[in-house]
This record gives C-alpha cells, structure tokens and sequence, in this order.
C-alpha cells in the first residue's frame, strides 16, 4: 500500500523497527499515515502509534530513536486490544450523538478535534495513474486522477467553492476540494466529525447551498456546508431522524447503501433498498407501504414523506431528466440464477400532466430483473393491482455488471451528441463466474425522452484474468463540465474531460 492511502490498521509486524519517541515525531516520519488514524485521545493515539502500528520502511531519520533504549515489544494480546480501542474510539453510530446534534442546532461549540486529512500525491497516487492509461475512451476524451478519497461512493457538487461531497459505505463523509482550480484536488478532509455518521453513502446538494447527507436510517441537512466546512463543527439538522427513515428492526448490513437527489419541485428523493436477495413474502406489504425496496421523497424539512414507487430491488443511483423532469434510477437484480440473468436495469418514472406518476411497481419480487421471474415467486399470481401498475425497463443492463450511480449530462465540454445522456458507473459483479462491468456507460434518449441505445464510454477497470483495478461506483458532472467518477475499490476521484482537435 503506497503512503497516499491510509487510515487501514496493521497490527501484524515482519520485523522491529526503530519507533519515534513523541507525537511530533510520527507526525514527521509518518508523513501522513497518523493523519487519517480515527479520532481517539492523544494519550490513546499515542500509545497505539508507539505500541501497535509500524511506521512505513524508509531510511531512519535522526530524530528516531529506540525508545528508552530498546525496541518497542509488540505482544500479540497488547497489540489486539489496542487495535480494539482504536477500533471502537473511530466508530460512531448516528444513533449515539442526540448531544452534539443539539448543540450544533443550537450553534454551540462540540469541542470535537478537527476531522482527518487524506494525503495526496505520492506512490499511492502514481499507481493509479498507471491504472488509468488502460482506460478506453471515445476518441478526444482524457482520463486524470482528481483526488484519493478512502471508500468514494455518491458524490454532490456544490456551487461556490467547487467542492465535491463525497459519501461512504462507512462513517465517514468526506470534503473534496481543488483550493487552485487546476483541476486536481488540493484537500480531502472528513467533513463535520462532530456528526457521527452511519453508512452514509447518499449526497445531494441543493442548488440554494444545502448538503443532504442519506444514511443508514437517516437523512442529515446541513445548511451553509461550503462556509462550515473548515470546521469541525457545522450546523447540522436531522431532518428525518435516527430510526424513523425505516423501522430499526429492518435496519441491515445489507443494501443500505442510499442514494439521493433534489427534484425540480424542491423535495428531496432516497432510494431504500430491501436487504433480501429475494424478499419473503411476509415482508412483502410492509414494505410497500414504508416504501422499502423502492423510493420515498420527503420536503425538505423532512415532512410530508411520499411513497413514489414500489417494486425496485436495491437501487444506488436515481437523477431527474432536466428536459421533462422525468424520474430515473437504476436497480441491482436478484443473484443465483446464472451469469447471464436477470438483466440489472435502468427505470424511469412515467409522467402524468407534466408531474411524476407516484405509486408505479417496476416488478420485484415476482420479477428478478426485466422479464425474468423469480424462483421464489414465479408460481404465484401477480396481484391485480400490481400487474396495473408495473413499468418495464427503459434499459436491461448486462446481468450482475451492478450499475450504481448516474447522471444526466447537461455540461458545454463534451461534444453535442452527449447532451442529454445519462452517464452511469457499473461497478463490477460479486459473484458472477465470467467477471464483468467495472465500466461507465452512457445511454442516448430520443426527443420523447425515452432511451434508444446504450454502450460503454470508458472501460479498461478489469484486467486481462478478471481482476478489477477499480470499482466506478457514481458519476457526477464537474463545474466546468467535466465527468467525475468514483471508484470505491481503488479509494479514488477521476476526472474525464475532452478536448476536440
């Protein structure tokens, strides 16, 4: 692992090595790996720096040397439980911080320590740029490494400052920021520490200057993030609060990965995932009725919840057609029927007197993806009232490429045939025996807005035996046109711009 990507615990040793005597002097031997250990005390951080990590093998500078004259000693038992603490200390659960929320809302300080700092540049950040020359593109276009961000899901970009938002699978929700707009990211920094997060993966930014962070069970507004932004404290409201997104007994691991967007009518869209495979049929009408397994809106304040569609698997990407306001999103299908099916899918909303048809079914459980029915539910009648409702896929996606994040390109940089476009990041199978995906693709739609063909724009993720050297997960457009592309296997930010001749 190069320096540039850290913040990942190694408690295992090869051989002793000589270790600083203070803080001070990891920080300036380390040379940024302390930077991104989790937020624990200094005496605790100080102890697990000492005892616990081994510092990167470089030469010895002066200021390093034995402690108290002899090796540090890492027994196996001190080593795990200090890798507990520093485990246990970096984790926060949004469940836990009622206390620092109202102090935020009540614009009180936490005392919270400033957030982590990810390295930039640096071995880490040279290999993936020798990944990136084998990413194929339509002719004109260029591919750069935008910024290293640790585990990058769903990105939002703001208005002012430029900075991109970026959401985790974990804890963390990161700040992206090119401070001299030459089109690499300057800093990374852990935004809000104060706010201990739980799965937030979704961001959305509204276009007044509002952050929406959609967690694991639920939904943060922070008013003014570009301003607070280089604080550790933000002004930060629960909109939807901890436990009332879904039922916390339907809390899972699995497919709580939200995704969110701020539609033309000013309400704020989240996808929930169901957490089954398949789900059992004792599930089935309460999570219609909460919107599980498809996708809710709510006002902004978090009022007024909506229950917009029904019958999605687990979706992580949704966006808004800026022609016709038309709603779209994509769904991940059912796994263990084979390599070649069910097809994944991109859905769109249908329209009804210009406003989005609420109430539509696109298919699961009974389906598992386009046509295909499930094991499970294939003897079973699709009730009436279902059957009225369904939608068929605008696109049957190739089986298990797992499309995640997408767009609609409205930017001046790419050429015209792009405009309009819905870009979408295909993040690769788990389980598939031919691998597949680990792409972006771009779907064109004819002028009634409906699509007409879908085909790679960039590839080259997958090596020759299978292997992915990166994982799209989102795509999102740049302020001055450009394509960002998340990639959460690689813990990175690319930057696909073209340039006609």
């Amino acid at each position: 692992m190069g320096a540039g990507y850290a913040g990942t615990a190694r408690a295992s040793v090869a051989k002793p090595q000589y270790l600083p005597k203070s803080i001070d002097a990891a920080r300036e031997y380390d040379n940024g790996y302390y930077s991104l250990y989790p937020r624990v005390s200094e005496k605790t951080r100080t102890r697990i720096q000492l005892h616990v990590f081994p510092l990167p093998t470089r030469k010895r500078k002066k200021s390093m040397k034995p402690m108290n004259g002899v090796l540090a000693k890492r027994k196996p038992l001190f080593a795990a439980v200090c890798l507990a603490l520093l485990c246990s200390a970096g984790t926060g659960f949004a469940k836990d911080d009622d206390q620092n929320l109202s102090k935020l809302g009540a614009f009180k300080r936490t005392d919270t320590a400033p957030g982590r700092i990810v390295p930039q540049g640096g071995p880490y950040a040279e290999n993936l740029k020798k990944v990136l020359q084998r990413i194929k593109m339509p002719e004109g276009f260029k591919i750069e490494l935008f910024a290293i961000v640790p585990d990058a899901r769903q990105m939002a970009v703001s208005r002012n400052k430029a900075t991109v938002w970026v959401g985790t699978r974990k804890s963390t929700v990161w700040s992206v920021t090119d401070r001299d707009m030459d089109n690499v990211a300057d800093t990374v920094d852990e935004f809000s520490p104060s706010v201990k997060f739980d799965v937030p993966a979704g961001a959305c930014y509204s276009p007044d200057g509002f952050l929406f962070v959609a967690e694991r069970n639920r939904v943060m507004m922070f008013p003014a993030a570009e301003y607070f932004m280089e604080s550790p404290d933000t002004v930060a409201i629960p909109i939807v609060k901890q436990g009332e997104l879904i039922p916390p007994e339907e809390e899972s691991y699995n497919h709580s990965a939200r995704a969110c967007a701020i539609g033309p009518d000013n309400r704020i869209y989240i996808t929930l995932g169901q957490p089954f495979n398949v789900t059992p049929s004792e599930k089935v009408d309460l999570y219609r009725k909460l919107g599980v397994g498809g996708i809710v809106s709510f006002n902004r304040d978090g009022k007024d919840r909506q229950v917009v569609l029904t019958g999605m698997r687990n979706s992580s990407g949704l966006a808004f057609n800026p022609k016709d306001a038309s709603l779209w999103f994509t769904d991940n299908q059912v796994d263990g029927m084979g390599d070649e099916i069910p097809p994944g899918e991109l859905d769109r909303v249908p329209l009804e007197n210009g406003k989005l048809k609420l109430g539509m079914w696109y298919g699961f459980p009974w389906y598992g993806g386009g046509s295909t029915r499930t094991d499970e539910y294939k003897n079973t009648p699709i009730p009436k009232e279902l059957a009225d409702k369904y939608v068929k896929p605008e696109v049957e996606m190739i089986a298990h490429a797992a499309d995640l994040g997408m767009m609609f390109y409205t930017g001046r940089m790419f050429p015209a045939k792009y405009q309009n476009a819905i870009f979408n990041a295909q993040h690769g199978s788990w389980n598939a025996v031919k691998p597949r995906g680990a792409r972006v693709m771009v779907t064109y739609l004819d002028a009634k807005g409906h699509a007409t063909k879908t085909e790679p724009f960039a590839e080259g993720w997958m090596n020759e035996d299978g292997v992915y050297l990166g994982r799209p997960v989102d795509v999102r457009q740049y302020v001055d046109g450009s394509l960002l592309v998340a990639d959460d296997k690689a813990g990175a930010i690319y930057r696909i711009s073209y340039q006609s001749k």
